[in-house]
């Protein structure tokens, strides 16, 4: 009788230290440790995931914080895309000068050379071909 209930005690107690064991692991390699500093995980994250959203099966929009500078980013297409870059970043001077006079004047800013350009695709012809 005494062997049995030893038994069950003895294995409640290792059931209860394998699940602190693993729940303190879980908050080190995550870095919530309250005393993390003692363990070396206390460092400050840069990264971090703001928000995220599914666009359908596959594809996620991911807003990323890194260093106070926010990134829009769909992952899970034939490739990841950066939509926008810099959302939040404090604008240089010139840029911030640039902004306000184009607000105040009324004809609109000319339209921006696209940032990769290649020549129009024709039909029925190899390519080089004039």
């Amino acid at each position: 009788m005494w062997d049995l209930l030893s038994f069950l005690i003895w294995t409640m107690v290792l059931v209860g230290v394998l699940f602190a064991i693993g729940f303190g692991a879980k908050l080190y390699l995550s870095g919530a440790l309250p005393f993390g500093p003692l363990l070396g995980g206390g460092r400050d994250r840069r990264l971090d995931v703001i928000e995220q959203s599914n666009v359908d099966g596959r594809r996620k929009l991911l807003l990323v914080r890194r260093d106070d500078v926010e990134h829009l980013i769909m992952t899970g297409g034939p490739v990841d895309v950066v939509i926008e870059t810099g959302i939040g970043a404090h604008m240089p001077a010139a840029t911030l000068a640039r902004a306000t006079v184009a607000t105040e004047r009324s004809t609109p800013d000319p339209v921006a050379e696209p940032v990769f350009s290649r020549p129009a695709r024709t039909f029925g012809k190899a390519v080089g071909e004039n």
